[in-house]
């Protein structure tokens, strides 16, 4: 593991048990499917939950650079822990997008002092879920898809349809709130304990206090809009992680297990010239895509911290530089998992390895969004200086 120095040490020993927990039963738990409920206890346990909230509500301060990094390194054993540990930052900071400045503080210093987790129903696409008012409070009604970290959350961020305005609108509730049930009908090949199923909402109540928006529109700052950055941000990353972690293990396998060809001049596997030529290619690749990550993240870093001046033309220059990490991210990773096999041999290919894991994890993680579209906005913006639209996606 080779986290940055100038993460906080305490942050690096944390990340560092954690890490050592999810690898011992990574493959057993890819098998099972379902809920890391150890696994997100764990995580509770260690106050990682709270590193982006500010200290003045109890928090660690942290910046994305850090966040990121260790979901990273999550990822390289672990890309369902990595996924739902990202996304809860992402569901977490909408409060500060979306909310008051008196809903912002409220969920962040109870966040910090419960060490709740985050999940979300937000999914943009999926417009079943509505909203409509009921007296003084509101009901939920229908169903939201691709509910990531839903289940065993504290809190669920929630986008849904207001029944007389057609608007959307954004919320947050407890979990564990009467009506809301999670269908646990996740059955992804890859990716397969992020329980990104199906999440019922049955006659739940709403306070208004608990709706950040009721209509979701950016007439004064495109601030908000990053929210869709972080989120590519976070993908990017447990891509990077999880075609690291495949090399490592391939490495260990190759200088451990497998055997020279007959015909080659080596006598061990690890001095094979075609081998050692493949984890050449591949390792130009992993850190060409480590370094346009490192990029994309000083530009939402920078965005971040602009707050409500950033301007558009701000924004579409980080959208740029993160669409372009997740491109080169996704190919590489689909890549590397893909050619690990021909440098571990035909044996690596026993059920027993699961080494499939990391391609069916990352092959699922990359149809989150199509690249080709990336590479549409990236076009566009080269040829003729035109910033990507501004959607759930770009």
């Amino acid at each position: 593991m080779n986290i940055a120095k100038k993460i906080n040490s305490t942050y690096i020993e944390k990340t560092k048990i954690l890490i050592a927990a999810f690898d011992q039963t990574a493959v057993e738990r890819d098998k099972r499917g379902g809920t890391a409920k150890k696994e997100r206890d764990l995580i509770r346990e260690s106050g990682l939950l709270a590193l982006i909230i500010p200290t003045e509500f109890g928090g660690y301060g942290e910046n994305w650079k850090t966040i990121f990094r260790i979901t990273r390194e999550f990822a390289r054993v672990d890309g369902s822990i990595a996924h739902i540990f990202g996304y809860h930052f992402l569901c977490l900071v909408s409060t500060q997008l979306f909310g008051s400045q008196r809903q912002k503080e409220f969920l962040y210093k109870e966040t910090a002092e419960k060490n709740l987790f985050w999940g979300n129903a937000y999914n943009p696409h999926d417009g079943r879920l509505m909203i409509k008012q009921a007296d003084e409070a509101w009901l939920l009604q229908g169903e939201k898809s691709f509910c990531s970290g839903a289940t065993d959350s504290d809190r669920l961020l929630i986008s849904a349809k207001n029944v007389e305005s057609n608007q959307t609108v954004l919320a947050v509730i407890p979990t564990g709130r009467k009506g809301v049930a999670a269908k646990g009908d996740w059955d992804g090949f890859g990716q397969r304990q992020t329980d990104s199923g199906t999440v019922r909402f049955q006659d739940v109540q709403l306070k208004e206090t608990e709706i950040l928006k009721h209509h979701l529109q950016y007439p004064d700052s495109v601030f908000p809009t990053i929210r869709t950055h972080i989120a590519q941000m976070i993908l990017v990353h447990v891509l990077l992680g999880m075609a690291e972690g495949a090399l490592e293990e391939a490495k260990h396998y190759t200088k451990h297990s497998s055997r020279a060809w007959p015909t080659s001049d080596a006598a061990e596997a690890a001095h094979d010239p075609y081998t050692v030529r493949q984890y050449g290619d591949l390792y130009v690749q992993l850190n060409a895509s480590a370094a346009l990550a490192e990029k994309a993240v000083d530009a939402l870093q920078a965005a971040w911290e602009k707050e409500w001046s950033l301007t558009e033309q701000e924004r579409g220059e980080c959208s740029i530089a993160i669409a372009t990490a997740k491109v080169m991210t996704a190919r590489t990773a689909l890549e590397v998992t893909n050619r690990i096999f021909d440098v571990m041999g035909a044996k690596s290919v026993s059920a027993k390895y699961r080494f499939d894991r990391y391609w069916r994890n990352i092959r699922t993680l990359t149809l989150h969004d199509p690249i080709e579209y990336k590479l549409r906005d990236i076009g566009d913006f080269v040829l003729n200086d035109q910033l990507p639209e501004i959607t759930p996606y770009s």
